[in-house]
C-alpha cells in the first residue's frame, strides 16, 4: 500500500523537523552564517530560529509533508517584500553569538513569493516528495492566490534546475546568495 502523503501549513511542534530538513538543503549556507564547518552548531543555529517567530526561518513560514512515517520533508516560503524585516532577527543573532558581520546579499525581493529552502528526509529522496510540494505551492499562491512565486537554483545543480523548469518555472535573471551564483526562476499565474 503506498504512502499517504499529507502537507499541511507547520506549526510549533514541528521546528525541530523542520530544522533537520532545512539544514539538508542549505548546510553549506549555514556553515557561510557560521565561519565554520561545524554541523551540530548549524543544527541549533536552525533550530532556534525554526522554534521562533517573525524571522525568515520560522515554523510559520513553512510547510510540511508527513506520511505515515511522520513529517519527511519541509518547504520554506514567505513573502519576498519581507526579507529585511525576516532577516534582521537571524542577522542579529549571528552578529550577537558568532562575533560576525554579516550581510548577505538580497536573495528576492517584492513581488514574488519566495522558496526559500526545500529539504527532504534522506530516505524518502527520489520518491516524488519534493516535486509534491513545489506542486503543493504552485497551487496553493499561484493557481489560488494569483502571486509569483521564485526560487534560487544553483548554477551547479542542473537536475534541480531540470525539475524546475518542468514544474512551469522561467529563468528571470541572476543572483548571488553568500559569494555563491545562483540563477532566479520565477512561476507566475497566467503564465
Amino acid at each position: 500500500m503506498p504512502d499517504t502523503l499529507v502537507i499541511r501549513k507547520a506549526t510549533l511542534k514541528d521546528a525541530d523537523s523542520i530544522a533537520t530538513y532545512l539544514l539538508l538543503a542549505m548546510e553549506d549556507i549555514v556553515y557561510a552564517f557560521l565561519g565554520e564547518k561545524n554541523l551540530v552548531e548549524a543544527k541549533n543555529l536552525l533550530r532556534y530560529f525554526t522554534a521562533k517567530e517573525n524571522n525568515q526561518y520560522s515554523y510559520q513560514n513553512c510547510w510540511v509533508a508527513e506520511n505515515e512515517a511522520g513529517i519527511v520533508a519541509a518547504i520554506n516560503v514567505y513573502d519576498g517584500a519581507q526579507l529585511h524585516a525576516l532577516r534582521q532577527p537571524v542577522i542579529e543573532r549571528i552578529q550577537h553569538m558568532y562575533k560576525k558581520d554579516f550581510t548577505p546579499e538580497d536573495e528576492t525581493e517584492a513581488g514574488e513569493f519566495y522558496i526559500d529552502t526545500l529539504g527532504v528526509h534522506p530516505q524518502h529522496q527520489g520518491k516524488g516528495i519534493g516535486s509534491k510540494l513545489l506542486q503543493f505551492l504552485i497551487n496553493e499562491y499561484v493557481n489560488n492566490r494569483g502571486e509569483t512565486l521564485g526560487l534560487l537554483v544553483d548554477e551547479t545543480n542542473p537536475n534541480a534546475k531540470r525539475l524546475y523548469i518542468r514544474l512551469g518555472f522561467k529563468t528571470v535573471g541572476n543572483k548571488v546568495l553568500v559569494g555563491k551564483p545562483m540563477e532566479h526562476l520565477q512561476i507566475r499565474a497566467g503564465k
